[in-house]
């Protein structure tokens, strides 16, 4: 074999992200917040994780057979949007008018092909409708009346709103009302849900779903339904799904903010690999992913830091064509999960000290 081929064969087996890859992986989460354990009593975490695992379960259950990321994220977030729990869905927060708009969003990394709805109101599973706006219209972003138009003509389930409604989440505008509040005093956490994950065939997806910010006012559309800003998936660099306040991180652009630093880093390091491989023909390769991994984990915190300094919070789930399913957060705590096919199954609700 010339040189050259070797070269290239070594490229390949550096380059390739099933060189390093596991075969599948998943992350969700439900929102992050001011969440400690002195205000969780045992029967609520026990819920919520419960939930997570639950949502979690479906979607790796579909990966672990070889299904695509695209329906495994579906299906984890439809589990979350029909429990009160987490405010998407059923469980979504009231505006101030006393009414529940629903906002969701997805991407495919193979071509990045998107679809999003926002202030929907009788849709049942508003990633569902996103979804097809991705596949069987000519846009990207539907609104309101519009949306439902177009989920009528697609066959999507629709509900009555009461189906949406919640005493909980009907409590907490009345106590914002009365006490004039804002929505972070009577949210103790932005309640949007999210997937991410990668399947076998190494293809990339992001989803995210929410009914916004307690008495949100004029039409208010928050990150979560915003392609780039709380949601992105890209084959070349990552998926991300967000959660948090979202005037920051659309400002910011945080999803396909750490998704482009991500591709650029990877870029780079193939260009400068190239370079100087030549010297190591011959020689043991290194396994790279343990650096890739961290590079990920350090570009997401670093954006996530960006968010904060301009006072914002949040956090982001994310899975890199690696395989590495990781989270990045600035508030004490997010309701989160993960599972690989390498073992990894969990779910956290606090910070690193649980």
């Amino acid at each position: 074999m010339t040189h050259l081929k070797i070269l290239f064969a070594a490229c390949a087996l550096v380059f390739a992200p099933s060189a390093f890859a596991q075969d599948w992986s998943i992350a969700i989460h439900g929102g992050a917040g001011t969440l400690s354990r002195d205000d969780m009593t045992a029967e609520k975490e026990a819920a919520y994780r419960a939930a997570l695992q639950e949502a979690l379960d479906a979607g790796a259950a579909i990966l672990a057979e070889g299904g695509s990321a695209m329906d495994a994220i579906q299906a984890a977030i439809v589990l979350m949007e029909d429990n009160p729990l987490f405010n998407a869905g059923r469980g979504a927060v009231y505006t101030w008018e006393g009414e529940n708009e629903l906002d969701a969003s997805i991407m495919d990394g193979r071509d990045r092909g998107a679809g999003a709805v926002t202030g929907v109101t009788t849709i049942k599973n508003p990633i569902l409708l996103a979804d097809k706006v991705r596949t069987d219209s000519p846009h990207v972003f539907l609104m309101g009346q519009g949306a439902e138009q177009f989920a009528e003509e697609q066959g999507i389930e629709k509900v009555d709103p009461s189906w949406f409604a919640t005493e909980h989440r009907r409590e907490a505008l009345e106590r914002m009302k009365a006490r004039e509040l804002s929505a972070l005093d009577v949210d103790l956490k932005f309640g949007t849900v999210g997937a991410v994950a990668l399947d076998s065939q190494g293809n990339l997806a992001a989803g995210t779903s929410t009914g916004g910010m307690t008495g949100k006012r004029w039409g208010r559309i928050g990150d979560a339904p915003v392609i780039g800003a709380g949601t992105y998936a890209d084959n070349r660099s990552c998926a991300v799904s967000a959660t948090g306040w979202g005037e920051y991180f659309i400002r910011v652009g945080v999803a396909q903010e750490i998704c482009t630093r991500l591709r650029i880093a990877a870029e780079r390091e193939e260009q400068e690999l190239l370079s100087t491989l030549r010297r190591f023909i011959g020689r043991q390769k290194v396994d790279a992913s343990a650096v890739r991994a961290e590079r990920a984990q350090t570009t997401a915190d670093d954006v996530m830091a960006e968010v904060k300094e301009l006072g914002g919070d949040g956090g982001i789930i994310l899975v890199t064509p690696d395989g590495d399913a990781l989270y990045s957060f600035n508030t004490s705590g997010m309701y989160r999960g993960r599972t690989t096919s390498s073992g990894i199954n969990e779910v956290a609700i606090f910070g690193e000290s649980e």
